[in-house]
């Protein structure tokens, strides 16, 4: 439990051999042969343009409840069968591997239930190397997007929070394989970019309606923006929550992002299995050429 919570150098446990070899098996089911080569399509008896209407609800209405991720992952997976890796690790990023429509998936996912889905160094630490692992195996990504920003805090600026994030940010920009973002809730500041944003090389963003783009929370932006109007006002109380209702209606929406092409698509929960499975298919043979070089500087 040390290496698989603490550490980070375990990716797996197992509670005896049989149990060990069984998820080894299962790991492998995932691969393929080599690297030259594509992870095997199983069939799949579910119907590629079910709608999920459970996901409708999945998301609080208020933005500062949590939910589980996972429960988005396994409605998106076929037959609900998601392989997570290192869950004991760095729980506020989920990351692991799923099959959709037959197909090997490589999943990122932020956790709302666990420090809010904020990225911190060990989150940075894991993500970067399943990328790097998805994109050596010739697995497409899909990444699922609910982060408020870096977490805050001398300890993390001590350990390198900036080097970290960037070891995440390169593993995304350097992969070549098919790359799908949906941004179910928040996407804030640099967190957003770093979460395979267009600017990244995201080949398709999507977003759901209730999802909100910005540099921040509507609360700290209303503070920093109309600060002066605030302490002018005869209430400040008042104004302030006027002016958050105001930047919350105005700026706190899909909408303006996909206007200016940071965004494909604003879709409905119920069909975002069916715009995956479509926009996977769209990007099977996509090829990337690679730079004339032996390899990049990866910030480590």
């Amino acid at each position: 439990m040390t290496h698989n919570s603490v550490s980070g150098v375990a990716h797996l446990r197992a509670a005896d051999e049989k149990d060990c070899l069984l998820q080894i098996r299962r790991l492998l089911s995932y691969l393929p042969q080599n690297n030259a080569e594509k992870a095997q399509v199983y069939d799949c008896p579910q119907d590629p343009n079910a709608m999920i209407d459970s996901l409708n609800d999945l998301v609080p209405s208020d933005p500062r409840l949590a939910y589980d991720m996972r429960d988005l992952i396994m409605a998106l997976a076929d037959g609900g069968d998601f392989f997570e890796v290192q869950a004991e690790y760095a729980r506020n990023m989920i990351t692991g591997l799923m099959r959709l429509d037959g197909h090997s998936i490589g999943v990122i996912a932020n956790q709302p239930s666990v420090m809010a889905g904020c990225l911190d160094i060990n989150a940075s630490d894991k993500s970067s190397r399943f990328i790097r692992t998805c994109d050596a195996f010739n697995i497409p990504l899909l990444t699922l997007v609910d982060v408020p920003g870096f977490l805050p805090g001398t300890r993390q600026e001590y350990g390198g929070i900036i080097r970290h994030g960037a070891k995440m940010l390169y593993a995304y920009s350097e992969a070549t394989v098919p790359k799908v973002t949906v941004i179910v809730r928040k996407a804030y500041g640099g967190a957003y970019i770093g979460m395979c944003s267009k600017h990244l090389g995201g080949d398709f963003v999507l977003a759901w309606p209730q999802a909100e783009i910005a540099v921040m929370g509507a609360e700290g932006a209303a503070n920093i923006i109309f600060s002066r109007e605030i302490r002018q006002a005869r209430d400040p109380e008042v104004k302030r929550e006027e002016k958050i209702a105001d930047y919350t209606e105005q700026m706190m929406n899909p909408y303006i992002a996909a206007a200016r092409g940071y965004l494909d698509d604003v879709i409905l929960p119920q069909e975002t299995r069916q715009r995956l499975i479509s926009s996977f298919a769209t990007l099977t043979g996509k090829r990337v050429q690679g730079l004339p070089k032996k390899h990049g500087n990866i910030p480590l």
